[in-house]
């Protein structure tokens, strides 16, 4: 089975800085195999059995912050999880830029304590561990941040824009 694990927080902003090339070698020793990477933001692609996958984002949590000294949260799903959250997403846009997905470590809690007003224009819609987010002015704009989602949620999130996550779906299969 093919996964794509994604980290969060690496090479954003000149911090937390780690070569791909480094972090494939990471997964490999693992037992990860057929190793590669996408972009510089922390997007890893592998083959492996189900239980190492499952073992995979604690293990790397660990051996990320001893190789190269930043934590960074792994979040790991499968092609068929990547399929379906491919397929769940209720926003269009003409700029696919503008959308994004908040894909979260474990299931979210107090999902009705979310703010659906918080960011205007901005949209949000929560399916299951993942979040979908339409944002017309950008990321960087917007008020639905990491630290809101973590806080609110009580889990951990990384988000990747919708091209990345229809590459990953792409090199996942």
């Amino acid at each position: 089975m093919r996964y794509a694990a994604l980290l969060r927080g690496i090479n954003v902003a000149g911090k937390n800085l780690v070569p791909m090339k480094d972090l494939a070698a990471v997964f490999a020793k693992a037992g990860a195999r057929d190793v590669v990477t996408y972009i510089q933001s922390g997007n890893v692609v592998f083959s492996a059995a189900a239980p190492l996958a499952k073992k995979l984002p604690a293990l790397m949590e660990k051996a990320v912050q001893a190789r190269f000294g930043c934590r960074s949260p792994v979040i790991v799903r499968s092609h068929d999880e990547l399929k379906v959250i491919a397929g769940n997403n209720p926003f269009t846009h003409d700029d696919p830029a503008r959308m994004m997905v908040m894909f979260l470590a474990g299931a979210p809690k107090n999902v009705d304590q979310l703010d659906a007003k918080r960011s205007p224009p901005d949209q949000f819609a929560v399916r299951g561990r993942e979040i979908y987010l339409l944002l017309p002015n950008g990321f960087g704009r917007s008020k639905l941040t990491n630290d809101y989602f973590d806080r609110t949620l009580e889990t951990v999130s990384t988000g990747r824009n919708w091209n990345t996550v229809l590459k990953l779906v792409a090199m996942t299969s």
